[in-house]
């Protein structure tokens, strides 16, 4: 059980005014608010061991080498990944993603290999793999969407073939709520001899991550996303893909030896980590994560649900609203569109009366095309929302129809 009032506590973002009215902040599918914990180890980071990692012989750089290293073994234990090594900092899922795409992808794929990407993919799960697809002469093919926003299983098994080489499945969709069945969907793909890379941006905030379960090879995350700072991430793979992946960036940190006619390689994860890295990022990273496992994931995970099955209830009781995404298994999205009303018009009302959500196609417009929209009016919850915001969200819903209805 979640003592909100504990909870919102520790998040001071949450306590101000917009325009006068309390704000309720439904945005967290853009990013999270971080709580005082997160605020406090970049702070001390910064205030006290501010030195370089893995370079130096004094006692900062050792206490900041120390603090990185942690923050590696706090993700490899959030997502239950067994090694450390096969962790990679990066700066978000978006540059995971693009690691993948030109590092194993560039490597392995010829031209008539196909790749797999479901109808939900974020942009950042579709650009990379079309800017590598024309690089090698592979082929992309959608997974469709069916009506209530879940994917068509029996389309997907119809696809896969030995040609497929790749499959590219988000874990939540960011537009529709959506959890899909990565399990059911990577042994589909294995048993085809196909990899599978999961973009878990959005399922770390609201569901259990276990990459040893889930059976994929790569999955990828963003700090922010999940009440950390931003311009961190992580990329997991197997330590037998990443040993055979060459480098993506060359620099310092990814090297054990260079001259003018060879570099060696350091092994991994330093292959992949050209450069100074965002030490008080992943320092903030760890933070977050220990503190959403301290709170106890399972329990905010079930205080979020019950949003969602409130706000559901509350939104869908609005005459000419329509709900995008209605999955039997969502999370906290509540995506809609007002007739005879643009989400952008609906989005400016709300902001007037302090409430914080997101407006437009939220980097998913083939989705948007699915469901014949341009955009959606996204209110999306984290474990600081109530139940009292989502009945302001509703209100606020209404006052816009008054104003703005046709």
């Amino acid at each position: 059980m979640i003592d909100i009032d504990a909870v919102r506590a520790q998040f001071p973002a949450l306590h101000q005014d917009v325009y006068g009215k309390p704000l309720v902040y439904l945005d967290s599918g853009a990013t999270s608010q971080k709580p005082v914990a997160v605020l406090s180890a970049m702070d001390d980071y910064y205030r006290r061991d501010n030195a370089n990692v893995h370079r130096g012989v004094h006692a900062l750089s050792a206490r900041a080498t120390a603090a990185f290293e942690d923050a590696r073994a706090a993700v490899r234990d959030f997502l239950g990944a067994t090694d450390a090594r096969e962790i990679v900092f990066v700066r978000g899922t978006t540059e995971a993603i693009n690691l993948v795409a030109n590092s194993w992808g560039r490597s392995v794929l010829r031209p008539g290999d196909e790749i797999l990407l479901s109808g939900m993919e974020h942009h950042a799960d579709i650009v990379p793999w079309q800017l590598v697809a024309a690089a090698t002469g592979a082929v992309i093919r959608p997974v469709p969407i069916i009506d209530d926003g879940t994917l068509d299983l029996d389309a997907y098994a119809a696809l896969l073939s030995p040609r497929v080489k790749l499959v590219g499945l988000v874990h939540v969709s960011n537009a529709l709520g959506t959890v899909n069945p990565v399990a059911q969907m990577t042994a589909m793909a294995h048993a085809v001899g196909a990899r599978v890379l999961v973009d878990g941006a959005q399922a770390t905030l609201h569901v259990p991550v276990d990459v040893v379960a889930l059976g994929c090879d790569f999955y990828a995350f963003s700090g922010h996303k999940v009440y950390g700072p931003t311009g961190i991430g992580a990329l997991w793979a197997r330590r037998s893909l990443l040993e055979e992946m060459p480098p993506w960036q060359g620099g310092g940190e990814m090297i054990r030896h260079v001259t003018f006619e060879e570099t060696v390689y350091a092994g991994v994860p330093a292959k992949f980590e050209a450069g100074t890295p965002n030490i008080a990022g992943a320092i903030g990273l760890a933070a977050a994560l220990r503190w959403l496992t301290a709170l106890g994931r399972e329990a905010a995970f079930a205080h979020e649900d019950a949003l969602l099955r409130y706000g559901t209830a509350r939104l869908t009781a609005i005459p000419g609203l329509r709900l995008i995404g209605t999955a039997p298994q969502k999370v906290g999205v509540l995506g809609f569109v007002l007739a005879g009303i643009h989400p952008h018009d609906v989005g400016t009302i709300l902001d007037q009366h302090g409430v914080a959500v997101r407006t437009g196609h939220h980097c998913a417009q083939p989705v948007m095309a699915r469901f014949g929209v341009p955009a959606t009016t996204r209110a999306s919850l984290a474990v600081y929302n109530t139940t009292a915001e989502l009945d302001r969200l509703g209100e606020a819903v209404e006052a816009a129809i008054r104003l703005l209805g046709r």
